[in-house]
């Protein structure tokens, strides 16, 4: 019986990590039934994740490597790049002592202590080696291009600022994932981290100011509907923080009026 509106997927079976983990031992990564219309995929969980300080692996020396052990510096991990050969910018990197860098081949134990690991090798064995300790270890696993020995996966993103959008199709198509992230980031401009920085700026005066929690609610749709978007997007800051400060001295005043 499924719930009204609920369409049943008979032609995907879910498998659990355990699963996945026997299914490589062979060299295996599929769901062994041979059809065209089987595949295995999970229920993915969409979270932010605080890494500042936390040991991240990534076994791998080249572009894929590269990039993920980049975006791992901005969220302000503590990253370990483990490859004989590397892009000269991980080499840099390294000399940098910005990552911990091992120029060696992988070897098991290479992922203790890490809450994540990423594999961006093009090494089959390697990679089926590094998701079957990750996941005894209970650790969380990405591997590129290949989501059946994933245990997490990462979204195509639209970043302005302080603002993440994250658009994932779970594995099934990161080609279309790219593509919205293409139409998402034509509609959210740069006009929106400066907005997202306004508020932010004026958040503590609000709340000081505007003690009513309701108040504040209708406050923030008030800003949120008013012309400060499109002076943004005209560039014009000083007419933005006039205007918003107008909307705020407005509901100040409204709380005062009898």
């Amino acid at each position: 019986m499924y719930r009204r509106g609920h369409q049943p997927r008979p032609w995907r079976t879910r498998f659990n990590a355990e699963d996945r983990a026997e299914s490589v031992e062979d060299g295996s990564t599929g769901s062994g039934s041979g059809g065209l219309f089987f595949e295995e995929v999970n229920v993915f969980y969409p979270v932010y994740l605080d890494l500042r300080g936390k040991r991240v692996v990534v076994i791998g020396g080249g572009e894929v490597a590269q990039r993920k052990a980049a975006s791992l510096l901005d969220t302000g991990a503590s990253v370990i790049v483990i490859s004989p050969e590397v892009t000269p910018y991980l080499g840099a990197l390294g000399d940098q002592k910005r990552i911990e860098l091992r120029k060696r081949q992988y070897v098991r134990g290479d992922c203790t202590g890490a809450v994540l690991v990423f594999s961006a090798t093009d090494d089959p064995e390697v990679s089926r080696n590094v998701y079957r300790e990750a996941i005894a270890l209970g650790i969380f696993i990405n591997t590129a291009d290949q989501a059946a020995l994933c245990s997490f996966i990462m979204p195509a993103v639209v970043q302005r600022g302080d603002i993440g959008i994250a658009i994932s199709t779970s594995g099934t198509s990161p080609a279309l994932a790219s593509r919205l992230r293409e139409k998402i980031s034509k509609i959210v401009g740069p006009e929106y981290e400066r907005f997202a920085e306004l508020l932010s700026r004026a958040r503590s005066e609000i709340r000081r100011r505007v003690r009513d929690e309701q108040d504040r609610k209708q406050l923030h749709y008030r800003i949120l509907n008013s012309d400060i978007m499109a002076l943004l997007k005209a560039n014009d800051l000083a007419a933005a923080e006039r205007r918003l400060r107008e909307l705020v001295e407005d509901s100040v005043y409204g709380q005062r009026t009898p």
